[in-house]
């Protein structure tokens, strides 16, 4: 083990406690505020319970392994152990996938004009939240059966050939052949859920691209200068979409280089590692900035704290 390695591990204990302390904390705040006042919730809510959800098992799920292996742990998971983290890591990212493009596409359909044709679609919208993230769940557990079934626990750290390499996992049957059915499983199901993701982004640009220059027609300080909740929302949303297509691409791009390339890097694949968490990691901080729960939760505090000091003084 090279000090190098101790580097990687060190930082990716930190991304994990970063992202799982992010998501854990937005993801119980959203669910007391759903359960103390169900009335006051909004059908977002519901997308980023499970968003965070998501995300934290994917970080969990993707990064502890490579965690292990930065630190020289060898043999951490046998065949069953391999094919479990593997296919939860594969599920959930799927599911962050599918998330973030159901949270895109609803937002669209919010912010929609009454005159565009997807206006019909907003009384509706938000009674489909709940059986779309049941449908993602069942289609990402059956997509991903296939990873299942074509990996293995690796024997040693040493691998030459084409196919996905993992610090504890292999494609079975490690030859020259190229992993063409691996990875078009991989990426073929994810880019189904990105393109949509990317169109109603650009819609919902085009919109607020509108709309400022409609404000600005209008000469009113007040428009401009004090943006809708709804934009507010509109905004976060397309910061989650950039930063997900960014680091998808990334991600993508090192698994595929590694899925043909013949001699294995353990430390590209730790590289690999950190950008498939990114996304997840930083989530919940764009959402908070902009998450009125916070804000809540944040100006109760400081009451409180004015309160005890004003107490302590006296």
């Amino acid at each position: 083990m090279f000090p190098t390695d101790e580097i990687f591990g060190f930082l990716l204990i930190s991304e994990i406690c970063i992202g799982v302390v992010g998501n854990s904390l937005l993801f119980l705040l959203y669910t007391y505020a759903s359960l103390i006042r169900p009335h006051l919730n909004k059908p977002l809510d519901l997308i980023f319970i499970h968003l965070t959800l998501v995300n934290t098992l994917t970080i969990l799920f993707k990064l502890i392994p490579d965690i292990a292996s930065s630190f020289g742990v060898r043999h951490f998971m046998g065949d069953a152990g391999c094919k479990a983290v593997l296919y939860i890591f594969r599920v959930a990212r799927g599911l962050t996938i599918c998330t973030t493009s159901l949270l895109s596409a609803f937002q669209a359909i919010t912010i929609s004009p009454s005159s565009s044709k997807w206006a019909r679609l907003k009384t509706k919208s938000s009674t489909w939240i709940l059986p779309s993230l049941f449908f993602f769940w069942i289609i990402n557990a059956m997509v991903y059966i296939h990873v299942i079934l074509t990996l293995e626990a690796n024997r040693n750290f040493t691998i030459v050939g084409f196919g996905y390499s993992h610090p504890y996992c292999q494609t079975k049957k490690f030859k020259t052949e190229y992993p063409e059915a691996f990875t078009t499983v991989l990426v073929t199901g994810d880019v189904l859920f990105v393109a949509p993701m990317i169109s109603t982004s650009i819609y919902m640009v085009n919109l607020l691209h509108k709309h400022r220059k409609r404000a600005q027609h209008l000469h009113s300080p007040s428009l401009s200068a004090q943006p809708s909740p709804e934009n507010k929302a509109t905004h976060t949303i397309l910061w989650l979409v950039s930063c997900f297509v960014f680091f998808y691409c990334s991600d993508n791009v090192v698994t595929l280089y590694l899925c043909y390339k013949p001699q294995k890097s353990p430390r590209l694949e730790r590289i690999a590692g950190i950008t498939s968490s990114c996304y997840p990691t930083i989530c919940p901080f764009i959402l908070m900035k902009n998450t009125k729960i916070i804000s809540k939760y944040t100006s109760y505090f400081s009451k409180l704290r004015f309160t005890f000091s004003s107490r302590s003084i006296q």
